[in-house]
């Protein structure tokens, strides 16, 4: 795969995301994909497995009562990497919150493997979801 195909592919999943077209999302992922949640909150963690990681798309919904959402503000790849700046929002028991993150992926043949997000307001964010 090119660097451009890389980056397509994720600009793809993250439209689809903010469709709910979870098909589409799943076609980007490896059914091995580990993703890792920064911080301390309930959400924090490693999640092994796109059925993990779906899991967790759906806890997020739960929490904020359909109202998360990511926008994608930039790609930047190189080979076997992504970098997504992006702003997330969502409103959950009566607060909203909006903040930045870095989305760094690692693909192999087309697919994510792994995600990493690194966080600007980690407390606020961790305060949020706990």
């Amino acid at each position: 795969m090119t660097v451009q195909s890389d980056a397509k592919t994720l600009q793809a999943a993250y439209e689809a995301f903010g469709r709910g077209d979870l098909e589409t999302v799943a076609g980007a992922f490896s059914p091995d994909i580990v993703w890792h949640e920064a911080g301390r909150s309930p959400i924090a963690g490693t999640y092994k497995g796109r059925d993990s990681v779906f899991q967790l798309f759906g806890r997020l919904f739960e929490l904020t009562g359909g109202t998360f959402s990511v926008q994608v503000h930039d790609l930047l790849a190189s080979e076997g990497h992504v970098v997504a700046l992006t702003r997330l929002q969502g409103t959950r028991n009566d607060k909203s919150l909006s903040w930045d993150e870095a989305h760094i992926w690692h693909l192999k043949d087309g697919v994510a493997t792994e995600f990493w997000n690194a966080l600007t307001e980690g407390s606020e964010v961790d305060e949020f979801w706990s």
